[in-house]
């Protein structure tokens, strides 16, 4: 196969059809007719007319092959002799040449992510591609499908193990691209979505603090901007199959079993600071208050030496984790 060649199986065009019932009913006059003639003429003795229709019901069968039945967002990709003959899209009852086959490549598997997540010992083995068997069919849906990856364990931009699961919508736009450019397109866009999401993780990290919110993107908190970003990568893997990404989006995303205790951890300890500084923070406040209403209206007279002891009580009641207690004599 040459170069240009190679080229118009890549560009989808419709294939001649007739209307299936107008064909149907002719046919089928046509064979009743050639039975009826047969039996006229065995009767009569005439050998060359009885052997030419007796021919003819032996072969007569082959046009209702060409018959094809068409449901809403479904389309044939015919060839003829290895040929690609045209693709038959639409609604309907159709009649195409009988010496046409039908073909569908991703027709007889279901695909799946190629990681997977091994239950047992809470960790994620080796990734592994498999499929499970779906039922053959000949027709290429042309409506929207779902692929729901299985979780994967990648790396962070700053190198920490996560596990991430994504789903995405995708639809066929051109049938004769996904049926001849790839070996399966459904197995195909499972790898690639694999592939551009371990891309994709590497840029961000899982989290970032609060001062880096507005300057950079994390994975939980540009969710958004993630799932677009991870839509374009991989679109720009499918256009030799002819696939269409509607939508990704990240369902699952979590640190990975042997960090996740430490990172909870280190997520406490954050709170804990945050919540110290803020009670540090109030307690100045309501310190300094007290002082200057105590200044203002005069109530009581008070030395540096008796301000700072008033100050350091005060924080120490404020900023305490218990209730105080007066000690009674």
């Amino acid at each position: 196969m040459n170069r240009d060649e190679h080229n118009l199986i890549m560009e989808e065009k419709v294939a001649p059809a007739k209307s299936g019932m107008a064909f149907l009913l002719l046919t089928s006059l046509l064979y009743l007719a050639a039975i009826f003639l047969t039996i006229f003429f065995a009767e009569s003795e005439a050998a060359f007319p009885t052997t030419v229709f007796i021919v003819y019901l032996c072969i007569g069968w082959i046009p209702f092959c060409g018959l094809k039945v068409l449901r809403p967002n479904e389309a044939f990709v015919l060839t003829l002799f290895g040929k690609y003959y045209g693709t038959l899209i639409g609604p309907g009852f159709f009649f195409v040449n009988p010496f046409t086959s039908a073909i569908n490549p991703a027709g007889g598997t279901s695909p799946l992510s190629t990681a997977e997540v091994i239950a047992g010992d809470n960790s994620l083995n080796s990734h592994t591609k498999r499929s499970t068997p779906a039922k053959a069919t000949k027709q290429i849906s042309l409506k929207s499908m779902t692929l729901n990856n299985d979780k994967q364990k990648i790396n962070d931009k700053l190198g920490n193990p996560i596990v991430i699961g994504i789903v995405v919508i995708w639809r066929v736009t051109n049938t004769a691209r996904a049926a001849f450019n790839v070996d399966n397109y459904a197995e195909y866009l499972s790898i690639q979505c694999d592939s551009a999401l371990r891309n994709i993780v590497r840029l961000y990290p899982y989290d970032i603090s609060d001062e880096d919110e507005l300057s950079e993107k994390s994975l939980r908190g540009s969710s958004m901007e993630i799932s677009q970003h991870l839509r374009e990568e991989i679109q720009s893997k499918l256009e030799i199959a002819g696939l269409e990404i509607i939508e990704a989006r990240i369902t699952h995303l979590a640190y990975a079993p042997e960090i996740a205790a430490a990172m909870l951890q280190r997520q406490q300890a954050k709170a804990i600071i945050d919540a110290r500084q803020m009670i540090v923070e109030g307690a100045v406040g309501m310190v300094e208050t007290a002082l200057s209403k105590l200044s203002e209206h005069e109530i009581v007279e008070l030395d540096e030496e008796r301000k700072a002891a008033m100050v350091s009580n005060l924080l120490v009641v404020l900023c305490g984790n218990k209730d105080p207690t007066i000690s009674r004599p």
